[in-house]
């Protein structure tokens, strides 16, 4: 007969099972082997099995296998397993990461009006803040930039009831732009503007998935240049739409132009 033979291997020494946590959007967790920390952005089915993608605080991606023990939740080992559909639901957001209102109706058209330099900048406030604007009653335009805007905001005659907002590129002191936004800034226009040439740079490089935006010589298109350094063929408008099909939601944009635009709506919406 087969004696009996004890386990001695010490308590910490032992494996032991760690406990399984879906991978829900926004959950924050670090990658035990590489200590890298971020919120959950999705999940994936891959032929090597699962992976999760994390963000971290500088907006940087990284992607994950799934693996028994792999992770890291307020200092405790877990499992990282992809979310269920009898998980609790967590409350719908928008692009915008506002809280999504279902079944909310678009609210009639207000007086007032945000105006955008080009048609790649309202698409991009669209895909971003869409569902916002249409249950606030906000309506977005685009000029075509912005040197006839002291004749267009005179035509516009705003007022308390009528409130306009003007977002513009590449603000900075001593611009052109910021010349002509003097002009017209008072109590029932705002005009606030980002920093970048274009709002190409608004969207982050980690989400384009290149590594920086490039520098273009001044005196170059700055579109074209950017085309030709990125080795992209010389289509601008295709290299739009590439751009815009990597941005999912606001933590795809940079601070500088999420800030901007909230501020816009704020104050086009505010009571009268």
């Amino acid at each position: 007969m087969r004696s009996y033979q004890p386990d001695l291997t010490p308590p910490w020494k032992k494996s032991v099972p760690a406990p399984e946590v879906p991978a829900e959007p926004d959950l924050v967790v670090e990658e035990a082997a590489t200590g890298f920390c971020g919120a959950v952005i999705r999940c994936e089915k891959t032929a090597q099995g699962p992976t999760v993608t994390l963000e971290d605080r500088f907006g940087k991606h990284r992607v994950f296998p799934m693996e028994p023990r792999g992770f890291l939740l307020e200092g405790r080992v877990v499992t990282l397993v992809r979310p269920t559909s009898t998980a609790p639901a967590r409350p719908a957001r928008t692009a915008s990461g506002s809280l999504a209102v279902p079944g909310a109706r678009a609210r009639v058209a207000r007086a007032g009006r945000i105006y955008v330099e080009g048609r790649h900048d309202a698409e991009l406030v669209e895909r971003v803040w869409g569902d916002d604007l249409r249950i606030e009653g906000v309506v977005v335009e685009y000029l075509e930039g912005i040197d006839d805007l002291p004749a267009i905001v005179r035509g516009f005659s705003p007022g308390p009831d009528a409130r306009l907002g003007v977002l513009v590129d590449h603000l900075v002191p001593g611009s052109k732009e910021s010349r002509i936004a003097a002009q017209v800034s008072g109590g029932d226009v705002l005009v606030v503007g980002h920093p970048y040439i274009d709002v190409w740079e608004a969207v982050k490089p980690s989400s384009v998935g290149i590594p920086a935006w490039p520098r273009v010589p001044h005196g170059q298109d700055w579109k074209t240049g950017v085309c030709r350094a990125l080795s992209w063929p010389e289509n601008t408008g295709a290299a739009w739409q590439r751009i815009l099909s990597t941005v999912r939601s606001y933590r795809d944009l940079e601070p500088e132009l999420l800030g901007r635009v909230e501020e816009l709506i704020d104050f086009v919406t505010a009571p009268e």
